[in-house]
């Protein structure tokens, strides 16, 4: 595909997006219908999951534990999934960076065994020696939150063919949330996401690899994150899918009184919202309790678009 054509047809939000598509290796994700990522954390200290999939021992969390990393991921698939997100890397407020070496050995042992699963298998990481030892074992998707601070993410993406999602971040996960001020968030984000993905174009990188993410929670308060949310619009009009990731987050809780384990309702609601503004990808933790909500939602958006006749009698 050439460069300056657009991936994703600009339809009305909350509609369908027939014929859009996401080129990741040798797979295509099917994006003309929302698709749910399910997120896999294979770190001691992510915000609502962390250790779930380690080992306990004396000394507390230790290797991951692959058979519970498979049963969770054949529950997600099975549930409706299109792509497992792989993080060995926790990047919540106040988490603090972990070496490569460690990083890639909570994660390679996992992608290497979800690959064999029909499935497309992304790494959420920012470094680019653990996107290139992924790429290697055949994961279709590079999920980077710095959108490729690191100078030798960029060129490893572009001498392969995966997809590549490119989030907006302000500053660093340990300091992120230290009063972040914006003059107009949403105009911000889609300039920042523009400049990144020109950059990757330009690097070589065709349009329909590309999907964007707003960053809900990096760097934003309460406000910010909303406003966002709320204008999705105005980043589908750069041509490329959005991403959105709010399950469990502290905004949703700032909103409802609940702590981490008991936002899944509002998780769904920012859900069905985000993608009624124009998201094309849901990433969650809930896999099935989001597919349930994304599938009602769009059967009544399908009623509305393409409303039955009614029998006169």
């Amino acid at each position: 595909m050439s460069q300056n054509v657009v991936a994703v047809s600009q339809t009305p939000a909350g509609a369908p997006l027939p014929g859009a598509y996401v080129h990741c290796g040798d797979r295509l994700l099917d994006l003309s219908t929302p698709c749910v990522m399910g997120v896999i954390n294979l770190t001691p200290d992510s915000f609502s999951d962390g250790g779930r999939y380690l080992r306990r021992g004396r000394g507390g969390a230790g290797a991951v534990d692959l058979s519970a990393v498979l049963e969770s991921a054949q529950a997600m698939l099975e549930a409706g999934a299109q792509v497992l997100d792989v993080g060995g890397e926790s990047s919540r407020p106040g988490a603090l960076s972990v070496a490569c070496a460690e990083e890639l050995q909570r994660v390679m042992p996992v992608v290497e065994r979800l690959v064999e699963l029909d499935t497309i298998v992304s790494v959420d990481t920012c470094k680019a020696e653990v996107a290139q030892a992924a790429l290697s074992a055949g994961a279709g998707l590079i999920n980077d939150v710095t959108a490729f601070r690191d100078p030798g993410m960029l060129p490893i993406l572009a001498a392969s063919d995966t997809g590549l999602c490119l989030m907006h971040m302000r500053g660093e996960p340990c300091t992120m949330q230290e009063a972040p001020v914006y003059e107009d968030v949403v105009a911000e984000v889609a300039a920042f996401l523009a400049r990144r993905s020109n950059q990757a174009l330009a690097a070589g990188i065709d349009a329909d690899r590309i999907i964007i993410d707003p960053g809900i929670g990096f760097g934003k308060t309460l406000e910010h994150n909303l406003s966002l949310l709320a204008s999705l619009d105005e980043l589908r009009v750069l041509g490329f899918p959005v991403l959105v990731g709010v399950s469990r987050k502290q905004s949703l809780g700032e909103l409802t009184g609940r702590a981490v384990q008991d936002r899944l309702a509002a998780g769904l609601g920012a859900a069905v919202a985000a993608v009624a503004n124009g998201a094309a990808v849901i990433r969650t933790h809930d896999v099935a309790a989001t597919m349930d909500a994304l599938t009602v939602a769009q059967a009544i958006w399908n009623a509305r678009v393409n409303p039955q006749s009614r029998d006169p009698q």
